[in-house]
């Protein structure tokens, strides 16, 4: 194996794990949490539902139909990702592709990484100086009846939250965040 393809394992794996803390994470305090969570500052909040309930209220966020555990592939497993990242509000500038990454087999589930990368090309810069990464894992439960839908979450790079479908409201500077930081990096390291 190469260096180059050893650190790129290096890095899913440091990716995976972050992903899959961050789902134990939020399951955990969801466990824990209670009612007096929606006074307290978003930082301290414990109970996911509670956080996003106060920020998006006022807004409908949309999320289509996922397969079930049957109708699970790969392919399909995409095409939702796709169909599901067009419900997100952006501005047309925005370009992204959908990447399949790696199929993991746990005890009791399979889970299917994909990577979302997303960037701004402009005519004067086609090729973008950065990109930002939404990571997707679907989860396709072993033990559950095939009739029973798929499990999905997606983090944002450089963010802990673990997002559900359905259950919060994108934001494209979430993004932009992620693009201004990687080029700010960029500009402090000399070659």
């Amino acid at each position: 194996m190469s260096g180059v393809e050893e650190l790129e394992q290096q890095a899913h794996h440091l990716v995976d794990r972050v992903i899959d803390n961050s789902i134990k994470r939020v399951i955990s305090e969801l466990h824990s949490g209670d009612e007096s969570d929606l006074g307290r500052p978003v930082s301290a909040v414990r109970d996911y539902d509670s956080l996003l309930f106060r920020e998006t209220e006022d807004h409908d966020i949309q999320d289509i139909h996922w397969m079930t555990i049957d109708q699970f592939t790969i392919e399909k497993g995409e095409a939702k990702i796709n169909e599901f990242v067009k419900t997100w509000e952006y501005q047309n500038s925005w370009l992204y592709c959908i990447d399949f990454l790696r199929e993991e087999d746990d005890k009791y589930s399979k889970k299917y990484r994909y990577q979302v990368r997303w960037s701004l090309p402009t005519r004067r810069k086609p090729i973008p100086r950065a990109a930002a990464c939404v990571y997707f894992t679907i989860e396709v439960s072993k033990i559950k009846p095939g009739h029973y839908p798929i499990e999905v979450y997606y983090v944002f790079e450089t963010n802990q939250l673990v997002h559900k479908p359905g259950l919060s409201r994108f934001r494209e500077r979430w993004l932009k965040d992620v693009i201004e930081s990687k080029i700010m990096m960029m500009e402090t390291v000399d070659f």
